[in-house]
């Protein structure tokens, strides 16, 4: 089971790290700004979720592993970046927005396992509402810096069911999980998310939402 955790912390930091830099990349950031949404993406969900549990400083500062890992991976999406673009002046945006959507849900996903499973080790007693909430604020927690640091509406207010997801995503590992099979409860609630990410942005679901004219 430490191993799961540990690759789908692996996988998250990835993904994440790769939703930041296109992010960046699209609003013509240059190579340091590409790195820095990168960083914030990818480990910005953690921080928060150490904030709430109450590891301070944060792992992200104790330990700098996924923060370089999301470093050396930003820097690796723009490198491909340049050199897509330098082969081909104009590069749909259907590309980017599809990379972008694939990257965003497996990190949505594996942070918010990896957000429950964090503090149910640390703290054994903890309650179903702090897991959920501890869950979801750490997997749209990189998003919702990323999209603020991008001068982004975050996508947790708007788009495509995405904090719904998580939920979804979380409520579903704690329901698996009791059946004993703790490593396909992490697998299925993680694609649960990726799944209602693309379902949603391909069918264009959105929760209800008022529209007033200024």
């Amino acid at each position: 089971m430490n191993l799961i955790m540990f690759l789908l912390e692996l996988l998250g930091t990835v993904a994440f790290s790769i939703s930041g830099a296109i992010e960046a990349m699209k609003k013509g950031m240059d190579m340091l700004g590409v790195l820095v949404l990168g960083i914030v993406t990818a480990v910005g969900g953690g921080i928060l979720r150490d904030i709430i549990i109450g590891i301070l400083p944060p792992t992200a500062f104790q330990n700098p592993r996924n923060a370089l890992l999301a470093a050396g991976t930003a820097f690796l999406a723009f490198l491909v970046g340049a050199i897509i673009t330098r082969q081909q002046k104009t590069v749909q945006s259907n590309l980017w927005n599809r990379a972008l959507l694939l990257s965003d849900a497996v990190g949505l996903g594996a942070f918010t396992v990896h957000g429950i499973r964090s503090t149910q080790e640390l703290s054994g007693d903890a309650g179903v509402a702090l897991l959920l909430f501890v869950g979801v604020v750490t997997g749209v927690g990189g998003g919702l810096l990323r999209d603020i640091f991008a001068g982004n509406v975050p996508y947790i207010f708007r788009k495509h069911v995405y904090a719904t997801a998580s939920i979804a995503g979380a409520v579903s590992y704690l329901c698996l999980e009791k059946t004993g099979h703790i490593g396909f409860a992490a697998i299925a609630s993680l694609l649960l998310v990726v799944l209602l990410r693309i379902l949603a942005a391909t069918f264009q679901w959105n929760l209800p939402r008022v529209h007033i004219q200024e």
